[in-house]
């Protein structure tokens, strides 16, 4: 059971940090649905985890929200369907999402200054707005 998953080329973890369990489902599971436990609940250690930096685990947690529990393991459920095998394919797929989000930094965003030239374009063509504004007006012909 110990192979790797990959789940971005820089990102691989090993099977054996992924905690499955099954449990009985509320979804779709006909006259099964009380008797077979289908549905599965992946449990991931983000801090034990030695495949993600500092920020993506910073950034798993946010991104997990409710999912995260107060010692940092992330938990997904998963009863979308009949089978264990769809349910836990789905699970695992949710889970390596998350951490695909994760593993994207976000970029800074640094500000910026108009140079001189776009200042004085931009007031020589307020200047010149009024002016038109100003001729428009009606003539005072009395």
């Amino acid at each position: 059971m110990g192979g790797m998953i990959e789940v971005t080329p820089a990102i691989t973890l090993d099977e054996r940090e992924i905690d499955e369990r099954f449990i009985r489902a509320s979804g779709p599971g006909g006259q099964n649905v009380n008797k077979v436990s289908t549905a599965v609940q992946l449990r991931f250690a983000i801090d034990a985890s030695p495949a993600l930096d500092g920020g993506t685990r910073r950034r798993l947690k946010v991104l997990g929200g409710r999912r995260v529990t107060l010692d940092g393991v992330i938990v997904i459920t998963a009863d979308r369907f009949r089978t264990r095998e769809r349910n836990r394919a789905d699970a695992l797929e949710r889970l390596l999402d998350l951490i695909r989000q994760a593993a994207v930094r976000p970029t800074i965003r640094r500000p910026t200054k108009p140079s001189r030239s776009q200042r004085a374009a931009r007031r020589d063509d307020k200047t010149h707005r009024g002016r038109v504004k100003r001729l428009r007006g009606t003539s005072s012909e009395d």
